[in-house]
């Protein structure tokens, strides 16, 4: 089959033809030692746009949330993080095997939140007593991915950002998607990120560069991160390459979300109509759609529909328990969130396995 819809992750995204034009026409010179321009923009772009004071390019995500999490916790420090999310079950525990770190699990509400009575009490310790570890950093993400892409507002970031600070904690936000939450929520991006000391958010996702991630924060801490990203291996040379695609990124692809939140919606209301199919959460907020198989009403299971699926030309993934996830991208089209429909209604349909 030619055509493949690919709504397995927005990581799928190509860079645009001004992306790899960019690339090649960038002027370069060598990052380690602070003398690449085209690192330098994205780094003062990134800052601006999320209100901090200064930024750092990092390889990825997962080494930008670690290197927050060491910049924020000395060793045996504690850092307060949701059960579900994609600091805890998805970077193989990198602040516990390079920082010594410990992660205290907080289990988040259906909204993605981390219930504030739950952090005060994973804050509260006897700071006297030896057998403790110390809180020094609370991680939130927003959106939050495995609790179906919901944004976390201003007020509820506010306040968390209070609690830390009411308790001598950093507060690290694991924004990924955060210009996703923004657009969902109508604020700016910058309004989401001033109560926290760090932010990470990801080029390479819906934003479509290739590659990348920039840390944001006050210049002390992204110094300090800094050094970090060099004993992490994150030190690259001429890495205005993958700059000059991330102020493209930043530039002319960041208003374009919406397109992808509206494809969402209407992915999720062609799959409502589909016998067997339950949305999980409805209606979706951002660019993620979930929905779960009720066996009790079909033969068909999680992975038999995502093998039809696959079969008809559509990829999809499971995230979570008995969850599939659909993630809407630059690459997809409503064309393509038509077909998409279509086919689960077909694999829906159809016997387990029959003609595929």
């Amino acid at each position: 089959m030619s055509h493949v819809v690919e709504l397995r992750s927005d990581t799928f995204t190509l860079p645009t033809p001004r992306m790899l034009e960019a690339a090649t026409t960038a002027r370069l010179g060598d990052d380690v030692y602070g003398e690449d321009p085209a690192v330098i923009e994205l780094e003062e772009l990134s800052a601006k746009s999320l209100g901090k004071a200064a930024g750092c390019l990092m390889p990825s995500g997962t080494m930008a949330n670690l290197a927050a999490l060491l910049t924020h916790s000395p060793r045996g420090g504690k850092a307060v993080v949701g059960s579900e999310s994609d600091i805890y079950v998805y970077e193989a525990g990198g602040a516990s095997v390079f920082g010594g770190i410990v992660y205290e699990p907080v289990t988040a509400a259906p909204d993605g939140t981390l219930p504030l009575a739950a952090v005060a009490e994973a804050f509260d310790v006897d700071r006297e007593d030896p057998q403790f570890a110390l809180p020094a950093v609370l991680a939130l993400e927003t959106p939050h991915n495995r609790r179906g892409g919901i944004p976390l507002d201003a007020g509820y970031l506010a306040a968390a950002g209070a609690l830390a600070r009411e308790h001598g904690v950093a507060l690290h936000l694991d924004g990924a998607r955060i210009f996703n939450a923004a657009i969902a929520l109508g604020v700016p991006a910058a309004e989401l990120a001033a109560p926290a000391d760090t932010v990470q958010f990801c080029l390479s996702k819906g934003l479509s560069a290739p590659i990348g991630s920039v840390l944001v924060g006050d210049e002390r801490s992204i110094a300090t991160a800094r050094r970090y990203r060099k004993m992490l291996g994150g030190g690259m040379r001429q890495a205005g390459i993958v700059a000059a695609c991330g102020i493209i990124a930043l530039t002319e692809m960041v208003d374009r979300l919406a397109d992808d939140h509206a494809h969402a919606r209407r992915l999720a209301e062609g799959l409502a109509d589909i016998p067997g199919l339950r949305l999980d959460p409805e209606p979706p907020r951002t660019n993620m759609v979930f929905f779960t198989v009720d066996t009790r009403h079909t033969p068909h299971t999680t992975e038999t529909v995502i093998e039809g699926a696959r079969a008809r030309g559509v990829h999809l993934a499971e995230l979570g328990p008995g969850r599939v996830r659909a993630v809407t991208h630059s690459g997809v089209t409503a064309a393509d969130i038509d077909r998409a429909v279509s086919a689960l209604a077909d694999t829906m349909a159809a016997r387990p396995g029959a003609g595929w």
